[in-house]
């Protein structure tokens, strides 16, 4: 493709379903190449697009199993469409396929918006799993995480609209989406909760309610062992890892971002204020506690402590306290009761 070529307004949509994104991405082009267009549309996305905007994106993804409409969007959408269906159906049984419907008729009953995912090279019990563990989330949390999965699509097809090779000039429209298409091997990225009916579609038969909790899920408490006494005003930051792959310092190549859960402090006794609610359901995944040590030791050896632990599925209604034993030059870690 030739440098600098020139998209319009309808190819821009038919990368993100977004009216304002797509008049932003003609007024930022034309585009030496693609990653200078995904650069842009990053920015666009997250800074220029209003909330109104994300919606309208995330609402142009069909169902699944339904012929993608015509309306309103271009028919390289659609046919895009219609191929990041296919990897979640080719692992779905008929349970699996239903209990998909069910639990995305309670996340669309709870947010108001489609489940989008990324679900590159994950089955359909993986995709269920990530669906119920977002459900957990806070609305806000949510929407956000929900933004991200849409720009990792808008990503792909910018990347299929710049790799398109046209070897003469298309007779007509419907022969330059067929061009756009070509890639079936690049159907990586599924938008699997936006296929499936909403909730006033289906009978839904909602899972049974969690156990009620007698304490947080989550806490902490830093004790002063070179004092022998609760070290009090301590800092503490718990972040929640957001990604595709578990963060590694050894790999460092990962995508993803710890988002930040709770900020509090060391009361008198050295325990943190609350990090969640005493009934609010946790996410299975990695945590990380840190705590402001150089400002509590400013002497000392560490300027800050970080404990990163895991949560899986299964124990999603456990406690969790994960304490801090601390002195200048040394400090230790468990899990408590």
């Amino acid at each position: 493709m030739e440098s600098g070529r020139v998209f319009d307004e309808k190819d821009f949509l038919s990368c993100c379903g977004s009216t304002k994104f797509a008049q932003e991405m003609v007024l930022a082009g034309p585009f030496s190449d693609c990653q200078q267009a995904i650069d842009a549309a990053r920015d666009i996305w997250f800074e220029k697009v209003d909330v109104n905007g994300w919606l309208e994106a995330f609402a142009t993804h069909p169902k699944i199993g339904e012929s993608p409409s015509q309306k309103g969007k271009s028919s390289a959408s659609a046919n895009w469409s219609k191929g990041e269906q296919s990897t979640a159906l080719a692992t779905a049984t008929d349970s699996s396929l239903q209990e998909l419907v069910e639990w995305n008729a309670r996340y669309r009953q709870k947010f108001g918006f489609i489940f989008l995912i990324c679900a590159a090279g994950r089955s359909t019990p993986e995709i269920l799993g990530e669906m119920k563990r977002r459900y957990h989330n806070r609305p806000l949390a949510e929407f956000e995480i929900a933004a991200q999965e849409q720009m990792k699509i808008t990503e792909l097809r910018l990347s299929k609209l710049f790799s398109v090779t046209v070897d003469a000039a298309p007779k007509n429209k419907a022969e330059h989406a067929t061009n756009i298409v070509t890639k079936a091997g690049e159907d990586r990225m599924s938008v699997i909760g936006a296929h499936f009916p909403a909730a006033s579609e289906v009978s839904v038969k909602l899972p049974s309610p969690a156990p009620p909790r007698t304490r947080p899920p989550i806490t902490t408490h830093v004790l002063d062992t070179a004092r022998g006494s609760p070290a009090i005003g301590i800092e503490v930051q718990l972040e929640y890892w957001v990604g595709n792959e578990p963060p590694s310092v050894f790999h460092q190549n990962i995508k993803g971002d710890w988002i930040v859960k709770a900020r509090t402090m060391t009361d008198k006794d050295g325990r943190s204020g609350p990090m969640f609610t005493q009934d609010e359901i946790f996410n299975p995944g990695l945590y990380r506690i840190s705590f402001n040590t150089g400002k509590y030791n400013p002497d000392g050896f560490f300027p800050y402590v970080s404990i990163v632990f895991e949560v899986r599925e299964s124990q999603m209604w456990q406690h969790f306290h994960v304490p801090l034993l601390l002195s200048p030059f040394a400090f230790s870690t468990y899990r408590g009761s």
